[in-house]
């Protein structure tokens, strides 16, 4: 019993290393995750502080983008927490541009530049 414990836990182990990648330095994969996360809030908290008209795709796309630069970990939480997001935004009926929103997250996170959902006059510290 004790052996089989073991072998279900390193192929546990093994499949989690082939979902991830060889390719992409999974041992990276959760610090790159992590700094997405931390770029996706901080667009987030941008676009609050900002509260410019017609600014959200821009954000959206530039905490895509920022978070996509890191890695694979990177975009793998852009993605998450954007398909999140939006999940729950049409869950409770505020989905509207949602495929707009999804989008520009797209557009950054495959290396867009977010500068072309930039609204006009939002102050360059964004």
């Amino acid at each position: 019993m004790f052996r089989f414990t073991n072998m279900k836990l390193i192929l546990a182990a093994l499949v989690l290393v082939m979902v991830v990648g060889v390719r992409a330095q999974w041992y990276r994969f959760p610090g790159q995750a992590a700094g997405g996360a931390k770029d996706m809030w901080r667009a987030y908290s941008d676009m609050k502080e900002a509260n410019w008209k017609n600014s959200d795709k821009y954000f959206h796309a530039r905490g895509n983008f920022d978070a996509a630069q890191r890695g694979s970990g990177g975009r793998w939480a852009a993605a998450v927490i954007s398909n999140g997001r939006e999940a729950i935004q049409r869950s409770i009926g505020r989905g509207q541009d949602s495929a707009a929103d999804q989008e520009a997250n797209r557009w950054g996170r495959n290396g867009g530049d977010p500068n072309r959902y930039r609204p006009k006059g939002l102050p360059r510290r964004y």
